[in-house]
């Protein structure tokens, strides 16, 4: 039997998923249900449709084998090899189609192309375990601390830090995701937290500031979806670089802006 996945886009020519230039594979489906989602239409593993405000209607999600996005990748093979690039996973959570996700990794290991991929955490450990030989790079997305986790994503966080954890100490290549939302989680404390990471894992390439933006909220409406955050602005650039000061000041020496 064939192996698909269900995907909802195919980004080529993608500068913010890892190094590089690259090509991202974005696949439905997510354990979480965070408040202020860009991509509310990764959140179900089925096919759904979009109501545009030109009153046409477009279907999101359409399956594919591993050979059917390989002819993709592979076709800006040249620009990966100049760039450093490779290929990203996204989503959604890549890990919870995970036959498939690996099935990918591995055909593109196996064609020496760069492999990366964006993750929740929110997966079983063993399946991570399965997947580290095959991603040279994981984004690794830390998103709220403590009760704040469950309340604005709809899980905790228990999972997500023990599967960081049995990541870092197999030797993964990891860069932090943080997505900041004004008046969600910009706070001290989530701050605090951040900087500890950093401190506990000193070998983190990176940890990436990912400044909130409401496009999403379009989205949910055309999915016929009330937004949960409606009304918020996108945050000023003073506020984003005061965010990065701040936890320049608690001690983070690798976070940027992503």
């Amino acid at each position: 039997m064939t192996l698909h996945g269900m995907i909802f886009d195919i980004q080529r020519a993608s500068f913010h998923d890892g190094p590089g230039i690259r090509t991202t594979v974005f696949l439905k489906g997510c354990p979480l249900r965070c408040q202020w989602c860009h991509n509310p239409e990764s959140w179900s593993f089925e096919q759904e449709v979009f109501y545009n405000h030109d009153g046409t209607t477009q279907v999101v999600g359409k399956h594919y084998t591993v050979d059917e996005v390989m002819a993709e990748v592979v076709a800006d093979r040249a620009y990966y090899e100049s760039s450093g690039g490779g290929v990203t996973l996204s989503g959604g959570e890549p890990m919870a189609q995970f036959p498939f996700s690996l099935a990918l990794l591995k055909e593109c290991k196996a064609q020496g192309i760069h492999t990366c991929m964006e993750t929740c955490g929110h997966a079983p450990t063993d399946r991570y375990k399965a997947i580290l030989p095959h991603v040279d790079l994981f984004l690794f997305d830390y998103k709220a601390t403590g009760p704040d986790h469950k309340r604005y994503t709809g899980v905790g966080q228990e999972l997500i830090l023990a599967n960081l954890e049995v990541l870092y100490e197999a030797g993964a290549e990891i860069i932090l995701r943080c997505p900041l939302i004004p008046g969600i989680n910009d706070s001290q404390e989530h701050f605090q937290a951040i900087a500890q990471l950093e401190k506990k894992y000193p070998r983190l390439r990176g940890i990436e500031i990912m400044v909130y933006h409401n496009l999403g909220n379009d989205k949910a409406k055309r999915l016929r979806r009330d937004p949960a955050l409606p009304g918020l602005p996108n945050p000023s650039k003073e506020t984003s670089q005061a965010w990065l000061d701040a936890l320049r000041e608690l001690g983070c020496e690798k976070v940027k802006i992503g």
